[in-house]
């Protein structure tokens, strides 16, 4: 069955970052994510029987300091994606690719494979490069410019979108690359796949707004979501005379009651948080480059520590489905979801929260959606 990301009206909901350690969860509690291969299949399957639309991987390299191992372990997308679409029937599951590690050849002929395995379902999250420990693991240097990597990044997504979309052999030559009598057989199921791009700069957002079909950023609440859908679609409607899909990250604590979430919240990105991993994190992101009261820090870090920085969806179904509803109303196409243990915690998201989504009019009911 081909992917049904790009088809149909009703708000998308994906898993963000189950391919590693902790997940999003900067946490030191026993129970943290471990991002094992029998973890996520499991949970690829749980998600493919529930109606979940797609699965995003990170791609990892170089974890960060602290006793969690936050991301210490990562599967390496492009084969954890074939072994998901190969054990799943219906879900959409992308590779990330950073573009500065991996040569347009081979990733195009990667991801059409992948494509191939999953009879249509693969899709691609294209990452421009911010990771500076990264780089130098690669022996790379980081360009300090934004214009530099997203040029770079945009030489490499033409040169795989003409592989994928010319016949027979080919030059294909830039600023970065020469390539001589180039091809890549077989192609994509759809002839291409559905292209997700994190875009936070505006050089981000402008290489999201030419390219993707998803532009994936992370909002600080709904009416900031508002603002963002309004100023990405209208450039992209203006600029490039396309339409693009916003999607934002969010991590879920839903509990029977709004006591219980906090508390929960409080034990696992407080009372345990792993703040070595956060501040680092925070510090290679620029949060300490730009200028934030006391207050507002601390809450950027509690954030952090909870899920990275991403949207917090917290309390009982009921207000977790109201916030979602929020967020769909902004105008944007779908979130995805993170939580401290994927598998126990979507089980109740599904029973109590989809109905109440499906309720609302947001989401079609699974046997409608197949």
């Amino acid at each position: 069955m081909s992917s049904t990301l790009l088809t149909g009206r009703d708000f998308k909901l994906g898993l963000f970052s189950p391919n590693c350690s902790g997940g999003l969860a900067i946490t030191n509690v026993a129970d943290r994510w471990g991002a094992s291969w029998a973890d996520n299949l499991r949970l690829a399957r749980l998600a493919d029987d529930s109606g979940i639309d797609f699965i995003l991987p990170i791609a990892r390299f170089i974890g960060y300091p602290g006793r969690s191992g936050f991301h210490e372990s990562v599967l390496e997308p492009i084969p954890w994606a074939a072994g998901l679409l190969a054990a799943t029937r219906r879900i959409t599951v992308f590779a990330t690719v950073h573009t500065a590690f991996n040569h347009p050849v081979v990733s195009a002929k990667q991801l059409a494979t992948l494509d191939h395995v999953g009879g249509g379902r693969a899709g691609l999250n294209v990452v421009a490069g911010w990771n500076q420990p990264e780089y130098q693991a690669m022996g790379l240097e980081l360009p300090e410019s934004h214009d530099d990597r997203y040029a770079f990044a945009q030489e490499w997504w033409d040169h795989v979108r003409a592989l994928w979309t010319r016949e027979g052999r080919f030059d294909l030559s830039g600023r970065f690359f020469d390539l001589k009598g180039v091809g890549a057989t077989p192609k994509p199921v759809n002839g291409t796949l559905p292209l997700i791009n994190a875009g936070s700069s505006p050089q981000g957002r402008a290489f999201a707004a030419r390219n993707a079909d998803f532009v994936f950023t992370a909002l600080s609440d709904p009416d900031h979501g508002s603002e963002v859908v309004s100023e990405l679609r209208r450039d992209a409607r203006d600029h490039h005379g396309r339409d693009v899909g916003v999607m934002a990250p969010a991590f879920v604590v839903c509990r029977k009651t709004r006591a219980e979430a906090e508390e929960f919240l409080r034990y696992y990105a407080e009372e345990n948080a792993d703040w070595d991993a956060v501040e680092e994190l925070m510090r290679l992101q620029g949060m300490y480059a730009q200028s934030f009261a006391n207050d507002i820090m601390d809450t950027l870090r509690t954030r952090f520590a909870a899920g990275h920085g991403t949207c917090p969806l917290i309390g009982t179904p009921q207000e977790v489905a109201d916030e979602i509803e929020r967020y769909a109303q902004a105008g944007l196409s779908g979130m995805t979801l993170a939580f401290l243990d994927y598998v126990s915690e979507l089980e109740d998201f599904v029973a109590e929260v989809l109905p109440r989504l499906e309720a609302k009019g947001i989401r079609l009911p699974l046997a409608a959606r197949r």
